[in-house]
């Protein structure tokens, strides 16, 4: 359990240490990265390209492809969920765990409303289950920016 705190404590304090800037309504996967460049118009077609080349890694943690819309703490939390999505999905299923907890930091929301958040999560979780990272970061999105706007301010 220690060793599990203290990697999610390390993974989270990396994302976190940079500056974060970000742009509202920003998807790594569509609107970052080689896809972006090629399909900027087809936000679908860019993650398909995103997700073939490299399972969508450089879109979510690009500053160079697509300058200033890759930063911040959306494309950090996308970068965290795809490095981290086997465990998150696992805590979600349990509603509780540090991986969740650092993700929730990660995405600047208020350790008071981790909980409330989770639930939130866990909800739709349940009943869409996210077969992939990218799917899992639009619910954590769709909840923080609708219901949890307040307490997980953009950056």
């Amino acid at each position: 359990m220690l060793k599990t705190t203290v990697t999610a404590v390390v993974l989270a304090g990396a994302f976190i240490a940079a500056p974060l800037q970000a742009k509202e309504g920003v998807n790594p996967w569509q609107d970052c990265g080689i896809g972006a460049m090629i399909f900027p118009e087809n936000g679908t077609a860019a993650a398909i390209s995103n997700i073939i080349w490299d399972l969508g890694t450089t879109a979510v943690s690009s500053n160079i492809s697509s300058v200033g819309s890759c930063e911040g703490a959306g494309a950090k939390t996308a970068l965290f969920i795809q490095q981290t999505f086997p465990v998150l999905e696992q805590e979600i299923a349990e509603g509780e765990g540090d991986y969740v907890t650092a993700m929730l930091n990660v995405r600047g929301c208020d350790a008071s409303s981790h909980g409330q958040i989770v639930n939130a999560i866990r909800s739709d979780f349940a009943t869409k289950p996210a077969q992939d990272p990218q799917a899992l970061y639009a619910i954590v999105e769709s909840k923080v920016t609708t219901q949890f706007a307040a307490t997980c301010p953009v950056i």
